[in-house]
């Protein structure tokens, strides 16, 4: 395999610079990041409000366990404990996916989440990783 990324590195690298200019080094950062898996297994909290998502915040470090602050506060799919399943590379919105990819596995009852909670364009989520593949 190891001439294939010398191929990849070498013309295609340049090709893809060439054709789109700063696009080849994040088509080849990206390209890193994948080795870390093309899916995770998500949860999230979802608010449109920062200062509900703080509290839920609170909850979770208090010791909550994430479906129950999940069912409580999130205004998204509330009823699973906001879990989303299994969500491929290119499925979620930008900040939510990195932050979702960079996240280690981790469990509902001691859950590793992100904090501060991610902002996208649906409001500010605080998103924890059951799984990788």
């Amino acid at each position: 395999m190891p001439p294939k990324k010398d191929a990849k590195g070498g013309s295609k690298g340049k090709d893809a610079g060439g054709k789109k200019g700063g696009g080849g080094g994040a088509e080849e950062k990206g390209a890193k990041e994948k080795k870390g898996g093309n899916a995770v297994k998500v949860r999230h909290i979802l608010c449109e409000k920062q200062g509900k998502i703080l509290e839920a915040l609170e909850k979770l470090k208090a010791g909550q366990k994430f479906p129950e602050v999940a069912a409580a506060y999130s205004e998204d799919k509330a009823r699973q404990g906001g879990d989303l399943g299994w969500q491929i590379r290119g499925a979620m919105v930008g900040p939510f996916q990195d932050a979702a990819f960079a996240l280690p596995v981790s469990t509902v009852n001691n859950p590793i989440y992100t904090d501060p909670p991610v902002k996208t364009k649906f409001g500010y989520h605080i998103i924890m990783v059951e799984g990788k593949k």
